[in-house]
């Protein structure tokens, strides 16, 4: 993860903000760059940063005692990790790793509690963001229990291209096996299917809707 000082930003929650709210935060905001496999959060870990995405992608991961992985959720422009420490906790229950790399703005947790109990329009959006991060692990639990596999990684790649806002995606087997919670045998059988369909193509790491 590398820093600079250069303020711009893709997100949308941030891209919302008056003017004023937006000059006021940006003497706290820090750019990163988010490598693929940046783990941003490990479970009942303190949360020193809330992360705005511009294309880079973050997955929520939930892990079961004995290791297993299963994506929850992921989060792009359109939101903010680690939202936690505004529902009342310094740590989150899953580890939270960028899957798609590019730039994100990240905030102290102490500015952002602050920011939110104003509450003003950050709070609102924020709050607005964390009910569709509800429901979207809700349809993600559905998914999981009634689709094919098929649909569901044809569900998972398209939203990696919304918030990429590119049809080439940097993904591996095993990545995309732990996102699904399947085997890489299956993943790799099921993207032979697609590809079969003339839906993506795939090589050495690279998908291309």
């Amino acid at each position: 993860m590398s820093t600079d000082n250069t303020f711009h930003t893709k997100n949308r929650i941030l891209g919302a903000l008056p003017a004023e709210d937006l000059e006021r935060l940006e003497p706290m905001l820090e750019r990163v760059t988010l490598a693929s496999g940046d783990i941003l959060f490990r479970p009942d870990e303190r949360i020193e940063y809330v992360y705005f995405p511009d294309r880079s992608m973050i997955s929520v991961v939930a892990y079961t005692e004995t290791g297993q992985a299963a994506e929850a959720a992921v989060i792009g422009s359109e939101g903010a990790a680690g939202l936690d420490v505004i529902l009342g906790s310094d740590s989150t229950i899953n580890e939270n790793i960028t899957q798609l790399a590019d730039s994100a703005l990240r905030i102290k947790t102490a500015d952002i509690r602050a920011e939110f109990a104003r509450g003003g329009v950050m709070h609102d959006l924020l709050l607005s963001f964390t009910r569709k991060l509800l429901v979207q692990m809700s349809q993600t639990v559905l998914c999981n229990r009634l689709h094919t596999t098929e649909n569901r990684l044809s569900r998972w790649l398209l939203m990696c291209r919304d918030r990429s806002e590119s049809d080439v995606l940097r993904l591996t087997q095993e990545f995309i096996s732990i996102m699904l919670g399947a085997s890489r045998t299956t993943v790799t059988l099921t993207a032979i299917e697609l590809q079969n369909l003339g839906l993506i193509s795939y090589s050495r790491g690279i998908i291309t809707i």
